[in-house]
């Protein structure tokens, strides 16, 4: 659903389920999202924060990771809203973002 409200709004985004991706290793999920030059979002932080680390030391280049708790999904939404704002013209590649970064402004949804 998110994916959909996003690309509504313009953005260009997937889901998992989308891609046919569902059930994937978290490592093929990123692998997949790199070679696409996607940005993952995921409620998977442990996981994910590992695979950041496991990418930083072998040098293995990813397109960025988004992690997430599980939250109410206007809070998503806002969160990941005011997230491709502030990011809108930088590259994160290699980079690992914490979606609770992103709450102390207020983005209409």
């Amino acid at each position: 659903m998110l994916a959909k409200v996003l690309r509504d709004r313009g953005f260009d985004c997937v889901s998992t389920q989308e891609t046919g991706n569902r059930g994937c290793l978290d490592s093929e999920q990123l692998v997949f999202a790199t070679g696409q030059g996607r940005v993952i979002l995921t409620f998977n932080v442990k996981d994910y924060v590992s695979l950041a680390q496991e990418c930083a030391t072998t040098a293995r280049p990813h397109s960025g990771i988004i992690v997430s708790d599980h939250l109410p999904f206007r809070e998503l939404l806002r969160r990941t809203l005011l997230l491709l704002q502030r990011h809108a013209n930088q590259d994160v590649t290699n980079t690992l973002l914490w979606l609770q970064d992103y709450k102390t402004h207020d983005v209409s949804s």
